[in-house]
């Protein structure tokens, strides 16, 4: 029996600011029954999602009585290099804390750039080396570190714009989110899910026809939730084989479901 009841996938953006309308932002959701099909922005004079409106969205639909899980395309944490650099607690929620206090990259008007440039933040006194890698991301050959920006492929940008979402969402959803695996590695029974993906794993599985990159990254997300889950191997992804040392490891860095 699947454990979930819809599936969704975002593919996500860093560009610009929190309103700002971006073709790169895209959702798309499939059930047991269906596959995957776009889901438009509230109706408004925007066209596209915007950062703040999939965080509002997902605030709203996640609370609901619905089984969902969520797969963003970013990263939802650092390497443990950057905690002992900055002398950190090895704890997420004060992670999130931290790391929005220095990158205020929710704010009205924020560039990520405006913070990397230190107009606005502080982002000087977090920084990281693009050299430090994630545990997930050694073991993930195309992955690229959270702090090499401006290349093509990179995750820094929307990992800067996103992570502030993430916290806003933690602190929204009233404890009734479990975030993996910063929450555990084992799911509780109809809780909405919320991980970490990259949609370059699976994309090559399932047919492009008309959709765009930023169309078929979130699509294809949304498709493999929904066929892991139903034929059962889903569970398996949520638990990696991983040492119990890795695993400590991962549940400071954060890991990238269907990493195995």
């Amino acid at each position: 029996m699947a454990r979930f009841d819809r599936y969704i996938g975002i593919d996500y953006s860093g560009a610009e600011t929190p309103s700002s309308s971006l073709r790169g932002l895209r959702v798309y959701s499939s059930n047991k029954e269906t596959l995957p099909k776009e889901v438009p922005p509230p109706p408004s004079p925007r066209r596209y999602w915007t950062r703040r409106g999939i965080a509002e969205w997902l605030k709203t639909e996640l609370v609901g009585d619905l089984p969902t899980i969520v797969g963003i395309d970013h990263a939802f944490s650092f390497p443990l290099r950057y905690f002992e650099t900055h002398q950190l607690l090895p704890d997420w929620p004060t992670f999130l804390d931290d790391f929005q206090e220095h990158w205020p990259t929710d704010r009205e008007n924020m560039y990520v750039d405006f913070v990397r440039d230190g107009i606005h933040g502080n982002g000087a006194l977090r920084s990281g080396d693009p050299r430090w890698l994630r545990l997930t991301e050694e073991w993930t050959v195309t992955a690229k570190s959270v702090f090499r920006f401006d290349i093509q492929g990179s995750v820094a940008k929307s990992t800067h714009a996103g992570l502030p979402w993430l916290r806003y969402l933690r602190l929204n959803t009233e404890g009734l989110v479990h975030f993996w695996p910063f929450d555990g590695w084992a799911v509780p029974p109809a809780k909405a899910v919320v991980a970490e993906v990259y949609p370059s794993l699976w994309a090559r599985r399932f047919p492009q026809n008309d959709r765009d990159g930023d169309q078929h990254a979130a699509y294809s997300v949304s498709a493999w939730l929904r066929r892991a889950d139903l034929d059962k191997s889903l569970e398996t992804f949520l638990s990696p084989a991983l040492t119990p040392q890795e695993r400590t490891v991962a549940g400071i860095e954060g890991w990238i479901l269907g990493v195995l």
